[in-house]
């Protein structure tokens, strides 16, 4: 019997919770706190307890630094300075991140009820408290804070993602396709105020002829859920006309199906290029002149010097070789002129 008893024990320290829990017990009963301390080592290696007997004393335990130091609280709801709702609602002000468990001697379903909407985490009747229950409470809100800072800490890098970003973005309703918001970027390039943003549609910022373009990129999008990317033309609130290059993509945005937009103003782009593809056409003929115009009256004067050199050409002939020799180095300069021409010109 000594032998099984021990086996167990050894189980029971095997697998106790190794983490490091630190925990606030708020409770002016020595007992209930001892009872507690006993529930907790049951399922915790080194739980790191703490005891205030009173509000007070909790206050000054949570304000002891910037940052609540504390995995959990556990309350109880009758003490000697404070108690009830107004505990409640005193202890969630020093920290509202922190898990509280209610640990009451009363069951009254409704103030249970109640209190969970006042930002407690959990309320356990002490007549029907266990160690596993008592231990499952901490971990499961221990772990539900986890899980909320990690959806807020997600929530506050998209926001600086999306409003911080130098390049204009929006969100729109997926049915009304009315704007849903707008960063800076997209107010300062575009012109219009938040509040014009927010009581338009985003069809209204393109040319009447783009919106059944619109409309067919998006449905193509919810089809395959998949992003959408490419170029389209958009109208600034002053009426100028500007191309863009668009990347979208399907969200939630407060329980709302949404499409968030990135856009980036290529107009200029599309200007340079034209410009280049223009060089390019001008130096293509340049080359085609250089190859063959210029080829032709070089030609024709290398022909001319060769009939200089017949012994029996006259001097009539010698004239008219001439004549024909200034034509064609003057044909010759023109066509420099005009390569020189169409070179500035590039």
């Amino acid at each position: 019997m000594d032998q099984h008893c021990s086996t167990t024990n050894l189980q029971a320290i095997v697998y106790k919770d190794q983490k490091k829990y630190r925990i606030l017990v708020i409770e002016d009963n020595p007992g209930d706190f001892a009872l507690i301390q006993d529930y907790l080592q049951e399922y915790i290696a080194t739980p790191d307890i703490l005891q205030a007997k009173s509000f007070k004393e909790a206050e000054t335990c949570l304000c002891a630094t910037v940052e609540c130091p504390y995995d959990v609280v556990l309350l109880d709801l009758s003490l000697p300075d404070v108690s009830g709702e107004r505990l409640i609602n005193d202890l969630v002000a020093l920290d509202p991140g922190c898990p509280v468990i209610i640990l009451s001697g009363y069951s009254d379903f409704e103030f249970s009820v109640r209190s969970l909407s006042m930002g407690i985490a959990d309320y356990l009747i002490k007549d029907e408290l266990s160690p596993s229950i008592l231990y499952k409470s901490l971990v499961y809100n221990i772990e539900r804070k986890r899980i909320r800072q990690d959806l807020e800490e997600s929530k506050r890098r998209y926001s600086n993602l999306f409003h911080l970003s130098p390049q204009p973005m929006w969100v729109f309703d997926l049915e009304t396709f009315q704007f849903l918001d707008v960063n800076e970027a997209a107010l300062n390039h575009y012109g219009y105020s938040k509040e014009e943003f927010i009581s338009m549609s985003i069809k209204e910022i393109r040319p009447a002829d783009e919106v059944a373009k619109l409309e067919n990129h998006i449905q193509s999008s919810i089809l395959t859920q998949k992003p959408f990317y490419g170029m389209a033309k958009h109208r600034k609130k002053n009426g100028e006309i500007i191309n863009v290059e668009v990347k979208t993509n399907l969200i939630q945005f407060k329980d709302r199906k949404a499409v968030l937009v990135l856009c980036s103003d290529i107009t200029e782009r599309l200007k340079y290029i034209k410009t280049i593809e223009k060089q390019n056409q001008q130096i293509k003929e340049i080359a085609w002149i250089q190859s063959h115009v210029v080829r032709a009256p070089i030609a024709r004067l290398m022909g001319l010097v060769n009939l200089i050199d017949l012994e029996k050409a006259t001097d009539t002939d010698h004239k008219n070789l001439l004549s024909h020799i200034m034509d064609s180095a003057n044909e010759l300069d023109q066509i420099v002129r005009d390569i020189n021409t169409r070179t500035k010109e590039v």
